[in-house]
């Protein structure tokens, strides 16, 4: 009978001692997104109010937007990942594998611009950035040259060795879709503007770089005059104190929008939707105007003048971004890679 009861009494113990653990391990949840400061304004500005609210632990784990979809694919049935957020060329990707849930039924969904809406209905936009182009306004003065007003700038001979585009993975593309628009072509034309970066732009370039942090080292430097990079970028050069500026060219800036779901078949989706609402709110989206740069995609926020002017901002400047075919660029992409290898990076 003691030993009976011995056991009983070990048991209960056991389970006292197991519960705790997972019901911590319930209430944890991993978000995926990029890192610098996005990751910082999560981590120290909206995560902590969330974790206060619901008495959940949130786990931010950075990465590049290819680098968390590859993981949510490779994870597939034992995700460990709820609520991914990726650039749109990769979340559409995502949503077009099935990786992403619906979203849910919420009024918050009523205050997001049409546009920040992905197609599908399981992923949203919660930030504006716009791609266009970056300068060094003391290598201008220097130089008498008048700030770049074009995606063609890229090609004037006046700036030979003096240009820095990312790679066909990164910015590169990007800078590929809004030469060939420029030019009367589009991602379903793509051809004037391979011509273009082939025949004018890359004869430029003084570098294809994908390290974010060296493309900035050389904008603010002046070693690289002219770059084709994202306003988010260019800003946070621009606060470190370089003489560096953004523009929206006059053809337009490509459309950047940072998107979120939850994950298919990923652990704690309510807990993940929650979340979700919360970026969206009005104040996280203030939150990350102000200390990420990105532009809000809830219409009903609010900025402060100062923050207001450094990023994407009112239904004026999201309707003047062009938005680009992701579809058609994805499914186009690993022939495009080929051909610029071949005929624009050779140079």
């Amino acid at each position: 009978m003691r030993t009976t009861f011995r056991i009983a009494t070990l048991s209960a113990l056991a389970a006292v001692l197991i519960v705790p653990s997972a019901a911590f391990a319930q209430d944890t949840l991993y978000v995926g997104g990029a890192g610098g400061s996005l990751q910082a304004a999560y981590e120290q500005k909206i995560f902590p109010a969330f974790e206060a609210k619901t008495g959940a632990k949130v786990v931010y784990v950075p990465g590049s937007s290819n680098d968390t979809v590859a993981k949510v694919i490779a994870q597939k049935g034992h995700e460990d990942l709820s609520l991914m957020m990726l650039d749109s060329g990769p979340m559409t990707r995502a949503v077009a594998q099935d990786l992403c849930l619906p979203l849910p039924a919420s009024a918050v969904f009523n205050d997001i611009y049409p546009d920040a809406h992905m197609a599908g209905g399981t992923a949203v936009g919660y930030g504006y950035y716009a791609t266009g182009l970056a300068y060094n306004t003391a290598v201008f003065a220097k130089n008498g040259w008048a700030p770049p007003t074009s995606w063609k700038d890229l090609g004037d001979p006046k700036f030979k060795g003096r240009v820095v585009i990312g790679p066909i993975s990164g910015y590169g593309v990007e800078v590929l879709v809004m030469v060939a628009r420029a030019l009367g072509g589009s991602e379903k034309d793509i051809e004037p503007g391979f011509q273009f970066m082939s025949k004018n732009v890359a004869p430029n370039v003084m570098a294809w770089e994908g390290s974010q942090a060296n493309v900035a080292q050389m904008l603010q430097s002046g070693d690289g005059a002219l770059v084709g990079w994202s306003n988010i970028r260019t800003l946070g050069v621009e606060d470190q104190g370089a003489p560096v500026k953004f523009v929206f060219p006059k053809e337009g800036a490509r459309q950047g929008l940072n998107t979120a779901c939850v994950v298919n078949g990923a652990p704690q989706p309510d807990l993940a939707n929650k979340l979700l609402e919360d970026i969206l709110s009005p104040e996280s989206q203030a939150i990350l105007a102000e200390f990420a740069g990105f532009g809000p995609t809830n219409s009903k926020v609010k900025l402060d003048p100062k923050v207001a002017a450094k990023v994407v901002y009112g239904p004026g400047q999201v309707k003047s971004l062009v938005p680009v075919d992701w579809n058609v660029i994805n499914a186009d992409l690993p022939e495009w890679t080929k051909r610029w290898n071949r005929e624009v990076e050779q140079h």
